[in-house]
C-alpha cells in the first residue's frame, strides 16, 4: 500500500507519459510519410546505380569490343591473299578471345559438301568435310547472328574424354561469300548462287569459360570483315587473272597487226607493180588498136579491133580503180592540192562524156552558175574523176531522155534545200563547198537499192536495171574522194524508170590568182600517169564512137 501522496504522484506522472505518447503519435503522423520517401529514394537511387553500373559495363565491353573489332579488321585487310585473310582471322581471334580452337568450314565447288579449309589447333583434322543439307548446317545458314551448336555435332567434333568432364561451349557463325559477277576462281566454289562458309569457334576444355553476350557481337563483326576481305581478295584475284589474259591478248594483237599491215604492204606494193606493168602494154593495145583503125579493114575485123579498144579502155579503167580503191582503204591516198580552172574542168568532162550520149542520142547539158568560182583550189585529179564516173554512169544507164550537169556554190541559206541529215558541212574563212548535182532520165533506183551504189561490187535482189550488173567501183570509190575533201555524196530517185540524181558536195579553197594555175596544171599533169587513159581515149574518141 502507498501512501497517498505516491498514489497521486503516480497518477500524474502516467497521465503526463500518456500525454507525452499521444503528443509523440500526433508528431509520427507527420514524420513517417518523410521517412518512406527517404526510404523509396533509397532504393530509386540504389536501382540508378546498378543500372548505371550496368551501362557502363556495356560501354566498356563495347569499347573493348571495338578495340578487337579494329585491330582484327586491320589484321585482316593487311593483305589481299585469301589464304592469308582466312589464317590471320583464326589466330587473332585465338588470340583475343582465348579460344581452344577456331576452324573455318568452306562449301565444295560441288555445293553439295563443307570442307574444313583452315584450322588453328587442328582439333578437327583439315579436309574433313559434312554434308551441307545437316540440319545444324542449315540453321547457321538462316541465322545472321552467332548461335551456339552441341559439342559433338559434326562441325565441332569433341569427344568428351571418359569420366567427369565439361563440355566447352562452341558457337558457329556464317560468313557470307559475296555474289560477285563473272566470278570464277580456279579452286573457290562457284558463286553465282548465295552461299556461306561457316566458322566454328570453341572456347577451352575446362568448361568453366562461357561466352559473353559482346564476345558473340565481336565474333559477329568480325564473320562480315572476314566476307568483305574475301571479296576484296577475289576481285583483286580476277583483276590479276584479267590483267594477265589482257596482256597476252594485246601481245596476240599486236602480232595479228603487225601480220595485217606487212600483208597490206605486200598487197599494196603488188598492185603497184601491177598497175604499172599492166598499164603499160594496156596502153600500147589501146594505141595500136586505136592505129589499127585508121588501116582498111573488113567488117568483121573492124568490129573485133573496136571490141578490144573498147575492151581495153575499161581495163584500164579498172586497174585504176583498183589501185586508187586499195590506196583508199589504208590511208595512203593523200589529195594533191593545188589550184586550177573550174570551169574548164567541168569542160573538160562533159566533153569526155557528150560523145558517147550523142551516140544514145541523149541531151547532154552543163550548167555553171554565175557565181561559181572560175579558179579554186584543190586536188583538180579527183574532181575530174569523181565527175567523169558519175557523169559516165548517168549514160550508161539512160537510154533515152537527158543527162544534165549543174555545178554551183552551196550558200548557207540554201541548207535544208541540199543538205542530206547525216551531213552537216561547216564554213569556214578562204573555203566553199562545190555543189554538183548529175540527173539523167533513165532507169532509175529502188529506195532499198540505193545503199548498195556505194558498196563495191554490191548486187541488188530487186530486179532494177542499173544494179543487175553490179555497182562495180565506179561510185565506191567516188565517195571515197568526196569524204576525202570534207564534202558527202547521196542519191535520189522516185522508182524505176523515173530517172536518177546523184549530188555531191566538196570543200574547195577560193582562189583569185590565176597565174598560179600553169604552174600547178602543169607540176599536176606531170605527176598525174592515172589520167593518161582519159586523154588517150579523149584522142581516140571519134574513133570509138562509131564502134557504139
Amino acid at each position: 500500500m502507498h501512501s497517498k501522496t505516491v498514489a497521486v504522484v503516480m497518477t500524474v506522472a502516467k497521465l503526463a507519459t500518456a500525454v507525452v505518447s499521444c503528443a509523440t503519435a500526433l508528431m509520427l503522423v507527420h514524420i513517417i510519410p518523410d521517412l518512406l520517401s527517404v526510404k523509396t529514394r533509397e532504393l530509386f537511387l540504389k536501382n540508378k546505380a546498378e543500372e548505371l553500373d550496368r551501362e557502363m559495363g556495356l560501354i566498356m565491353s563495347q569499347e573493348e569490343t571495338g578495340r578487337h573489332v579494329r585491330m582484327l579488321t586491320h589484321e585482316i585487310r593487311s593483305t589481299l591473299d585469301r589464304h592469308t585473310i582466312l589464317k590471320t582471322t583464326l589466330v587473332e581471334l585465338g588470340r583475343t578471345l582465348d579460344l581452344e580452337e577456331c576452324a573455318l568450314w568452306m562449301p565444295s565447288r560441288t555445293g553439295l559438301n563443307l570442307q574444313l579449309s583452315h584450322a588453328l589447333s587442328n582439333i578437327i583434322p583439315v579436309g574433313s568435310s559434312v554434308p551441307i543439307n545437316l540440319p545444324i548446317v542449315n540453321e547457321v545458314f538462316n541465322s545472321a547472328e552467332a548461335i551456339r551448336i552441341p559439342h559433338s555435332c559434326p562441325l565441332a567434333r569433341i569427344r568428351p574424354p571418359v569420366g567427369r568432364y565439361v563440355p566447352p561451349e562452341v558457337v558457329a557463325v556464317r560468313v557470307p561469300l559475296l555474289n560477285l559477277s563473272n566470278f570464277q576462281i580456279n579452286d573457290w566454289p562457284d558463286l553465282s548462287a548465295k552461299s556461306y562458309a561457316v566458322m566454328v569457334l570453341i572456347l577451352p576444355m575446362d568448361g568453366i569459360r562461357k561466352w559473353r553476350d559482346h564476345e558473340l557481337e565481336l565474333v559477329e563483326v568480325v564473320a562480315d570483315q572476314v566476307a568483305v576481305a574475301l571479296s576484296h581478295a577475289a576481285i583483286l584475284e580476277e583483276s590479276m587473272r584479267a590483267r594477265d589474259q589482257l596482256v597476252e591478248q594485246n601481245v596476240a594483237l599486236d602480232l595479228a597487226r603487225q601480220e595485217a599491215e606487212m600483208a597490206i604492204r605486200a598487197r599494196n606494193d603488188f598492185l603497184a607493180v601491177m598497175n604499172h606493168e599492166m598499164r603499160t602494154p594496156m596502153h600500147a593495145i589501146i594505141s595500136l588498136s586505136s592505129l589499127l583503125l585508121e588501116t582498111e579493114l573488113t567488117p568483121d575485123q573492124r568490129v573485133m579491133i573496136e571490141t578490144i579498144l573498147k575492151s581495153s579502155n575499161l581495163l584500164a579503167t579498172l586497174i585504176n580503180d583498183v589501185l586508187d580503191l586499195s590506196r583508199l582503204e589504208d590511208g595512203s591516198l593523200e589529195l594533191d592540192a593545188g589550184v586550177f580552172n573550174l570551169h574548164e574542168v567541168f569542160r573538160q568532162a562533159v566533153s569526155l562524156i557528150k560523145p558517147i550520149a550523142s551516140v544514145k542520142k541523149l541531151s547532154m547539158t552543163l550548167i555553171l552558175a554565175p557565181d561559181l568560182p572560175v579558179y579554186a583550189a584543190g586536188d583538180e585529179k579527183r574532181v575530174i574523176q569523181t565527175i567523169l564516173n558519175i557523169a559516165g554512169n548517168a549514160v550508161k544507164f539512160t537510154k533515152k531522155g537527158y543527162v544534165s550537169v549543174v555545178a554551183s556554190i552551196a550558200k548557207p541559206e540554201s541548207l535544208r534545200d541540199w543538205r542530206p541529215p547525216e551531213f552537216y558541212p561547216v564554213s569556214s574563212d578562204g573555203r566553199f563547198f562545190l555543189r554538183v548535182q548529175v540527173k539523167d532520165s533513165g532507169c532509175g533506183i529502188l529506195p532499198q537499192d540505193v545503199p548498195l551504189c556505194f558498196t563495191k561490187f554490191a548486187h541488188s535482189q530487186s530486179g532494177s536495171n542499173r544494179n543487175t550488173s553490179g555497182a562495180g567501183l565506179g561510185l565506191a570509190i567516188c565517195k571515197r574522194f568526196v569524204n576525202l575533201m570534207g564534202g558527202h555524196i547521196w542519191i535520189e530517185s522516185e522508182g524505176l524508170d523515173k530517172g536518177t540524181t546523184v549530188t555531191f558536195l566538196a570543200k574547195l579553197g577560193i582562189c583569185n590568182n590565176p597565174n598560179e594555175s600553169t604552174a600547178v596544171a602543169s607540176r599536176a599533169d606531170q605527176g598525174s600517169a592515172d589520167l593518161i587513159g582519159h586523154n588517150l581515149f579523149a584522142k581516140e574518141l571519134p574513133r570509138y564512137q562509131r564502134s557504139l
